[in-house]
C-alpha cells in the first residue's frame, strides 16, 4: 500500500507557473505508474498527465500539452507536475494517483489517491 501527499498548490496569476509535488510513502514507489488528475468546481475529475514507472513514458491531456510537464524522482519517492503558462481554466483541485498497471489516462486503473491540492489561477 502507498500513501500520497500532494503539495505546491496555491494562487497564481494567469501566465504564471507552479510546481506540484506528490510524495509517496513506502519502498515500492518505483513499481507504480503515477498520474495527475484535476477536478474543477461543478465538473468531473479529469486526466492531466501520467508517467511510467521508469519515467521514460509520459502522456498528457490535450488541454495541458506543451504547458505542463510530469516527472518523477524514484530516489525521493516523488512525482512532480510543472505547470507553466497557467490559465483560468486550470483552476481545480489537483490529485496524484498511483497505479500498479501501465501508465494510463483511465482513472479507474489507479489504485491509490492523494487528498488533493488546490490550484487557483486568477485572470
Amino acid at each position: 500500500q502507498v500513501q500520497l501527499v500532494e503539495s505546491g498548490g496555491g494562487l497564481v496569476q494567469a501566465g504564471g507557473s507552479l510546481r506540484l509535488s506528490c510524495a509517496a510513502s513506502g519502498r515500492t514507489f518505483s513499481s507504480y505508474a503515477m498520474g495527475w488528475f484535476r477536478q474543477a468546481p461543478g465538473k468531473e475529475r479529469e486526466f492531466v498527465a501520467t508517467i511510467s514507472q521508469s519515467g521514460g513514458i509520459t502522456y498528457y491531456a490535450d488541454s495541458v500539452k506543451g504547458r505542463f510537464t510530469i516527472s518523477r524522482d524514484n530516489a525521493k519517492n516523488t512525482v512532480y507536475l510543472q505547470m507553466n503558462n497557467l490559465k483560468a481554466e486550470d483552476t481545480a483541485v489537483y490529485y496524484c494517483a498511483a497505479s500498479t498497471r501501465i501508465a494510463t489516462s483511465l482513472e479507474t486503473r489507479y489504485d491509490y489517491w492523494g487528498q488533493g491540492t488546490q490550484v487557483t489561477v486568477s485572470s
